[in-house]
């Protein structure tokens, strides 16, 4: 009895043991194959933004003679061509503008809408927030002609005819992701700036808006980075010989312009992606702090 009971105790952990080693195998195997993957999906994004910035620095020839070889040599006229001409920057500035505009307005327009979904108690509250969200089910490619004659009707042309359709299409995100911001604020706060002789308005201003900031530079970053790459709203708004036109409306007419010089083109997408990119990567950390915060809300 005592032999068997000696020889299960001394086997026992030894199988343990066995087992143990098995799972962490089968952990870091999981681990590997998860890595491995990560890296497919970076090099898949990454590939054709290098492709194009490596393009840019080769000639016509050296494209048409091998597609995907390197610079041999560098060719870096095709970028000086392009720095150099002031239609560029023309489109750059005019990009800047409607983005820079797009943002504020969904950064203030959102916010005050999303501060009495989150903080007041009124009858129909939820049929309002349940408004907004319907809009992410309605694409704008959906309402992109009765919002052209729309516009016309009201007088809204240029630039500012394309600000506003952004902004209120950018709304519902806003209000999704700004109402767990707000709502997560203590009760207390707002008791404790009432008794300190605060407005419902002032307190949205004083203490609301410093609070809140992780979540409305995530939508600020959203709003601009969809208005830099928006490209179906200012075709069909910014008609017209003399309309002013944004930079990726400038990427279809250099291409328009220049169909052969492939190089040429390669330089010009490459150069419109880079502030939209630089900007991502600047507020990437933001990004991510806003929305979690907006999930635990």
């Amino acid at each position: 009895m005592t032999t068997a009971t000696t020889t299960g105790a001394t086997v026992s952990p030894t199988r343990k043991g066995a087992s143990r080693a098995r799972a962490q195998l089968t952990g870091d195997s999981s681990i590997y194959i998860t890595i491995f993957v990560a890296l497919v999906a970076v090099a898949l994004t990454l590939g054709p933004i290098i492709y194009l910035g490596l393009g840019g620095f080769r000639s016509n020839g050296q494209i048409a003679a091998d597609p995907t070889g390197l610079p041999d040599p560098w060719v870096w006229q095709n970028y000086w061509n392009i720095l150099t001409n002031s239609t560029f920057w023309r489109y750059t500035l005019n990009s800047l503008i409607v983005a820079g505009a797009t943002t504020l307005g969904v950064v203030v327009f959102g916010t005050m809408a999303a501060y009495p979904l989150a903080r007041y108690q009124f009858r129909g509250r939820e049929g309002v927030f349940i408004i907004f969200t319907a809009g992410l089910m309605f694409p704008l490619t959906v309402a992109i002609f009765p919002l052209f004659l729309l516009l016309q009707d009201l007088g809204l042309k240029g630039m500012w005819g394309l600000v506003v359709p952004q902004v209120a299409f950018a709304l519902p995100v806003t209000v999704i992701i700004m109402r767990p911001f707000l709502a997560a604020l203590p009760d207390e706060l707002e008791e404790a700036a009432f008794m300190d002789g605060l407005t419902r308005v002032g307190f949205f201003f004083r203490m609301i808006l410093p609070l809140a900031k992780p979540g409305m530079v995530t939508v600020g970053v959203l709003a601009f980075l969809g208005s830099w790459n928006a490209y179906l709203l200012p075709l069909v708004i910014l008609t017209g010989r003399d309309a002013p036109k944004t930079l990726p409306l400038g990427v279809t007419e250099f291409q328009g312009q220049n169909a052969s010089d492939f190089a040429g083109i390669m330089a010009y997408t490459f150069l419109a992606m880079i502030p939209a990119l630089v900007f991502f990567l600047m507020m990437e950390r933001r990004i991510v702090d806003g929305l979690s915060g907006a999930v635990k809300g």
